[in-house]
């Protein structure tokens, strides 16, 4: 009666709001009630308030979540701090993206924040400005290490400084600089402070490139740049506090977000897949590894046909069949993945301690990932913490452990999840999650003594940590008795902490080589990471630990043997390629790392241990992953066994694209032998491995690959023609448009030849071919290149040519970009016959631009078809609900010429099978109506100048040093080569077309929307 009371009289934002979300408190019927009224009885406006921001929310057992900060305190947070003083510092992202979401900007610029509970009752009640400055446009990271505050956001880092104690920076300095990827989810990220005294850090495959505050690009620990020409895509670094010595630790991940760090040196971090592939995964950063993304040899995309290729999407998003790639440790289906940590305190539950936790905004939770050793890897789960069940506005952006060991979350609260979009600009939260009754209090930190640092230096708070480490080093050799006891105490992270300190700051030496003898595996592992940072003797301790029993002492070891230029090297990592077993893919990249730019030396002592690597499944690894001709015979052996199935044989064809030279060619060429059924498939994957000019420039080579051709259907004979442009094989692109065969490849392919244009126009001009000629003409509408233009202008001005022919002309020339320009041109200056402006128009009807087709449809005379409805405003779409079935068909109409749904429509945008799961009601009509606010990462438009003087639009599929695809809607696909391209520019604008929604009805709004909601993960 009381309570029914209290929620007549609008108190239950009391009760909601008043923070406090239990597990217990979720399964009592109070819970489910007040749940119940939120649903039914607040308004949209009402839900969103920050007293009701955790109705819906479902908590680990033994955990609770309370509210530390809302707006107007803090506004889009996307990356926090929490300093030893148990305040936030929270980067604000107001000035997001303006230029693409059109949303109004702060001109002062975006600001660093400090929240701080004063009274001690768990809620901030202080909000100062640390920071704010027109440079500041939504940062992506923040480490606060004393006094010193380092911000990521590219294409800088700075090191600002508050030189006098007030909580205000007084000088700002470049760390870094020269990333790309500005105002981009996909550039660079947070740095965090490791147990070794580095820094750590990370940028996503829009940061390319490492400067340094000079603006020269870095050279890492090996004297290569840090830029495309040694790297590519995103990259996990490793540098001292001041910047120097900067460490490329691993490379070719797609957004890496922020990398975690254990105490033991162990890195961990997540990446997003291109959006809709339920590809992405958390990582170990096994270091100096490649990760997959693209093509480690030509750079080409996941998605581009190769020898071997996963047969799930989520795995062939990372070339998880490849040698050379990391394995993922989980794949985690759809998702947006932001904020990570390694957890280490011991005031959550047991399950979390020593584990990652992972911010999921993409569906709406903050998770862990149990982590269990499995061979020289590990294997891990997923258990959520804080679960979202209804509010899909929930954003967490990023975790952090405050120094009592309680998490602190950002929420970014917003109906998208970045992406180039901001539905709300004012909103964002800040969350503390502790076991029930626990109070938030600061522990008192003493570093005036070498006990009280050394007891700091334990907290589960980074910032504190660092203030401890810089306390140590400047109390020296003086520390070593009080960390001594932390090293000899039973718990080994502590330890592992100590251990760090012992050898940097005190004796590396003396603390390396006791670590390398500790009993724990972890701690030995610990002391070898040391040894390659001291530079002491690394052969020296390999040759003790290479037969170690324990397969992860193993694997580090080989890892330290990369760039090692020691003549003992190649018998060390024989002794530990013997070891393999043939089941450890974790083991096997260790290997191939080992062994990277040395694979001569070490592949010629291996087969002196292994005469005929090719008769263990262990040995036939090691041929798969070597880099070096002296395994191509094997590998040529293995290809080509009768006894192993085919299917099982692709690997090592796949393999030989990882090797060059003349011997690979020569091998590949003599496999060419008969022409029984499975001799055929294996002319065709022995060709399709040679390069391209050799088979030109080799008669026998060149003889085997026409006969070959001959027998294979239409896909795999446009593959072919696609990579070798033989000419021999027109007459079979002619046919296969006549018949609508892959019409649009093979007339690209043939527009594109100088024999095969004059092919074309001799169709074109033979009068006795005309239907044959309008089937040419159709195959390169949307080629978009000059040649193909100029062709079907020439046809749509000839008097001499019949109307048909040139009617259709007109009509397939509006099929690009450029040709919308065209037609736009034209009608303008009055160049079409009225007769033919319906098929001009008609022509752009689908054109991305909505300014084009609205422009065009003006030539008609009569525009009442082009009126456009007006929908009601969005509170009143989004309370509506539509009937997803109908939706269906709207979809069809609407949206199938670009998305994908469960494999059905055009591969061209983003896939959509799960679109209901990321974004609410709100996000969904906001991605509609205002494309240009929310474009999906690795779906930007490109606008490609050619030096013929064309201009091609899509978004570019794949990109190697000398050929690119380009993807244009509808599917279409050109393949081009680099050197045709004058330049290319990233289009602001999104290919998908403005006002979609404008000429619908209400009920197909509705409808549409309410389809899409129902799209969600299984």
């Amino acid at each position: 009666m009381q309570l029914s009371k209290k929620l007549r009289y609008g108190i239950p934002t009391i009760l909601l709001g008043g923070a406090l979300f239990s597990s217990a408190y979720q399964k009592s019927s109070t819970s489910r009630f007040i749940n119940h009224y939120v649903d039914s009885v607040l308004t949209e406006s009402q839900k969103r308030l920050p007293e009701n921001s955790l109705s819906g929310v479902k908590m680990a057992d033994g955990l609770e979540v309370k509210t530390f900060a809302t707006e107007p305190m803090l506004m889009n947070p996307t990356d926090i701090e929490v300093d030893a003083r148990g305040r936030v510092w929270v980067l604000e992202a107001y000035n997001y993206r303006p230029a693409i979401t059109g949303n109004p900007t702060h001109k002062e610029g975006d600001r660093i924040v400090i929240l701080e509970d004063k009274d001690g009752d768990g809620k901030a009640d202080i909000s100062k400005v640390f920071y704010q400055d027109p440079s500041l446009n939504a940062p992506l990271g923040i480490a606060v290490l004393g006094n010193v505050v380092i911000v990521s956001q590219s294409p800088y880092v700075w090191k600002l400084t508050d030189t006098d104690g007030d909580d205000k920076a007084d000088k700002k300095e470049i760390l870094f600089q020269g990333m790309e990827g500005e105002q981009h989810d996909h550039g660079m990220h947070a740095f965090v402070f490791g147990p070794d005294g580095k820094l750590y850090f990370n940028f996503g495959n829009e940061g390319r490139q490492l400067k340094d505050a000079k603006g020269n690009v870095v050279k890492d620990q090996f004297g290569k740049e840090i830029s495309p020409k040694n790297y590519q895509e995103g990259m996990v670094f490793r540098c001292n506090l001041d910047g120097s010595e900067v460490e490329c630790l691993g490379n070719d991940f797609r957004n890496n977000y922020e990398v975690a760090v254990d105490s033991y040196g162990t890195m961990w971090q997540s990446d997003n897949d291109d959006d809709g592939n339920k590809g992405v995964r958390i990582n170990y950063v096994m270091e100096y590894g490649s990760f997959g993304y693209k093509d480690e040899m030509n750079h080409a995309s996941w998605n581009v046909e190769r020898t071997n290729i996963e047969s799930e999407i989520p795995k062939r998003h990372w070339h998880l069949n490849d040698p050379g790639t990391v394995p993922n440790l989980l794949q985690t289906g759809s998702g947006s993945p932001t904020g990570m940590i390694v957890y280490e305190g011991n005031l959550l539950p047991k399950t979390f301690q020593g584990q990652m936790i992972h911010c999921e905004p993409g569906h709406n939770v903050v998770r862990s990932y149990p982590v269990q050793k499995s061979g020289a890897g590990y294997s891990a789960e997923i258990v959520n913490i804080m679960k979202q069940e209804k509010d899909q506005w929930f954003r967490p952006a990023d975790v952090c452990v405050a120094p009592d060991g309680s998490l602190i979350v950002a929420d970014w609260y917003d109906p998208g999840v970045g992406g180039h979009q901001a539905g709300d600009q004012v909103r964002g939260r800040v969350y503390r999650i502790a076991p029930p009754n626990t109070p938030y209090k600061v522990p008192a930190m003493d570093l005036s003594t070498p006990a009280g640092a050394v007891a700091s230096l334990q907290s589960p708070n980074v910032a504190t940590r660092y203030l401890a480490w810089q306390a140590l080093e400047k109390f020296g050799k003086s520390s070593e008795s009080e960390l001594l006891k932390v090293y000899n105490s039973d718990n080994q992270r502590m330890k592992a902490r100590a251990f760090w300190a012992l050898c940097k700051l005190v004796d590396g030496k003396k603390y390396t080589e006791l670590a390398l003898s500790d009993a724990n595996p972890d701690m030995r592992i610990a002391g070898l990471r040391a040894a390659r940072q001291l530079k002491l003797d690394v052969i020296s301790y390999l040759k003790n630990l290479v037969k170690d029993p324990d397969p992860q002492i193993r694997r580090e070891c080989a890892i330290a043997l990369h760039g090692s230029k020691s003549a003992e090297t190649p018998e060390l990592w024989v002794t530990l390629a013997t070891q393999h077993d043939g089941k450890d893919r974790w083991y096997l990249e260790a290997l191939g790392i080992g062994a990277s730019e040395n694979w001569d030396a070490c592949f010629a002592a291996y087969l002196k241990k292994v005469a005929d690597p090719t008769q263990t499944e262990a040995s036939r690894d090691i041929v798969w992953r070597a880099r070096t001709n002296e395994s191509i015979k094997f590998l040529a052996s293995l290809a080509t066994d009768a006894k192993t199935d085919l299917k099982d044989r692709l690997r090592y064809f796949r393999a030989f694209d990882f090797n060059k030279g003349k011997s690979k060619s020569e091998t590949l060429l003599a496999m060419l032998k008969g022409n029984s059924a499975e001799q055929n498939q294996i002319n065709k994957l022995a060709l399709s491995h040679l390069d391209a000019d050799f088979v030109k420039t080799s008669p026998v080579a060149k003889e085997a690959l026409t006969k070959l051709m001959a027998t294979l259907g239409s896909k795999d004979f446009v593959v072919m023609q696609q990579r070798y442009r033989l000419s021999e094989e027109n007459n079979r692109l002619m046919t296969m448009i006549e018949k609508g065969e892959m019409t649009r490849e093979a007339g690209d392919i043939l527009v594109n030849s100088p024999e095969g244009l004059a092919m074309m126009k001799a169709v074109i001009n033979n009068p006795k071919k005309e239907d044959l000629a309008i089937k040419v003409l159709g195959s390169i509408r949307g080629n978009g290149g000059k040649t193909s233009l100029d062709l079907l202008q020439s046809i749509m001005f000839d008097k001499t040519k019949s109307m048909a022919m040139r009617k259709e002309s007109t009509r397939f020339l509006g099929g690009s970009m450029s040709g919308e320009d065209l037609i736009l041109a034209h009608l303008k200056e009055g160049k079409i016959p009225k007769d033919f402006i319906p098929f001009a128009v008609e022509g752009v009807s689908r054109a991305w631009r909505r300014n084009v087709r609205t422009e065009a449809a003006k030539y008609l005379g009569n525009t009442s078809g082009t009126t456009k409805s007006k929908l009601p405003p969005m509170a009143e779409l989004v309370a509506t609900t539509g009937d997803a079935k109908k939706g269906i068909e709207v979809f069809a109409a609407n949206c199938s010429v670009c998305h994908q749904v469960n494999g059905e429509g055009m591969d061209f945008g983003p896939k959509l099978s799960e679109i209901g799961s990321k974004l609410p009601k709100e996000g969904q009509y906001l991605a509609i109506m205002y494309p240009d606010a929310g474009i999906g990462f690795g779906y930007e438009g490109w606008e490609l100048k050619m030096k013929d003087g064309s201009t091609l639009t899509g978004i570019i599929s794949s990109k190697t040093e000398t050929d690119l695809v380009l993807k244009m809607p509808g599917g279409t696909v050109q393949n081009l080569k680099t050197s045709a391209i004058k330049s290319m520019k990233m289009i602001k604008n999104s290919m998908m077309p403005t006002g979609l929604m404008d000429g619908m009805s209400k009920d197909e709004a509705v409808n549409l929307v309410e389809y899409l909601m129902s799209l969600k993960r299984k």
